[in-house]
């Protein structure tokens, strides 16, 4: 009895330092290892992939992040492409949350006796999760990525897509900061954002998915962050236009996601234009395109 008591107590401690429970400790425990055990970089892409396939995408951040850290010089298509969705989906889903969030924050507002400062509250809680993604991203993007890839790179793509990826996570931050963290983390978007709009004008088709994807969410970026509408449309509208006289010469592999992104542009350029822009739960319905 007091050997189980001990292992139970030697458990609980662990369970309580790593703040794990049930069957979640026990994954864990099994795969990123206890001790902590070190892996190859396709060991941990395995387990990227299979955390996908279980939908839980917190713990695929963390395998991405480790496979990326054992890479040697640029990621593989398929690696980035991990990473993107890993970071996508962790950082998606927090974001649908603070939206939500902020939607029930104004109507509470409406009510005499409404429970604002509770659901502020928690508001606060989605910002801090979202910061702690958005910062696990930045430091592996201004420490490994773009570092690697600007000296490694064969092809323009990668570091238009890193730069484009910064963009967008700062870009995330500002959409919920105040003030002066607001203004530096949209100062920092816009360089990002054009330093990949340098590349991708420069070295990319111009129905190239990636320059399509980076065109569509730096109009987004100018619209929702910047309130600049007039650079908006015309960002939009000159890369569906570029896009649409070269789309003759567009590879079949990529023509299904360059008219996808090509449609959301369309899609935005719509909603931008007209008079009474439709809005659910107050908010414009945008289109973004994290996953290119």
């Amino acid at each position: 009895f007091s050997v189980f008591f001990f292992f139970f107590k030697q458990k609980t401690a662990y369970e309580m330092q790593r703040g794990l429970v049930g069957s979640e400790m026990c994954i864990r425990d099994r795969y990123m290892g206890y001790p902590q055990m070190s892996k190859s970089k396709e060991e941990y892409v395995f387990l990227a992939r299979m955390s996908e396939q279980s939908e839980r995408y917190d713990e695929m951040v963390d395998y991405a992040i480790e496979f990326t850290k054992k890479a040697k010089g640029e990621l593989t298509v398929d690696e980035r492409n991990i990473l993107s969705v890993a970071f996508k989906n962790a950082v998606g889903s927090r974001r649908a949350s603070w939206r939500v969030l902020t939607s029930l924050e104004q109507k509470e507002e409406k009510k005499e006796h409404g429970n604002v400062e509770k659901i502020r509250k928690y508001k606060q809680t989605i910002e801090k999760e979202l910061k702690v993604y958005c910062d696990k991203i930045m430091n592996l993007l201004d420490e490994t990525l773009i570092p690697s890839t600007s000296s490694t790179a064969s092809t323009d793509e990668p570091k238009v897509f890193f730069y484009k990826m910064k963009g967008d996570y700062l870009r995330y931050l500002a959409e919920f900061q105040k003030g002066e963290a607001k203004n530096a983390s949209s100062n920092k978007a816009l360089e990002a954002y054009q330093s990949a709009h340098k590349i991708a004008s420069e070295k990319l088709a111009s129905t190239h998915p990636i320059r399509l994807g980076l065109a569509l969410n730096f109009s987004v970026f100018y619209y929702e962050i910047m309130q600049q509408s007039d650079k908006a449309v015309e960002m939009a509208k000159n890369a569906f236009d570029e896009a649409i006289s070269n789309l003759d010469n567009v590879t079949d592999e990529s023509y299904k996601d360059a008219t996808l992104i090509m449609q959301l542009l369309r899609d935005n350029l719509t909603l931008w234009s007209s008079d009474a822009p439709e809005e659910k739960d107050g908010q414009p319905r945008l289109i973004h395109a994290t996953q290119f």
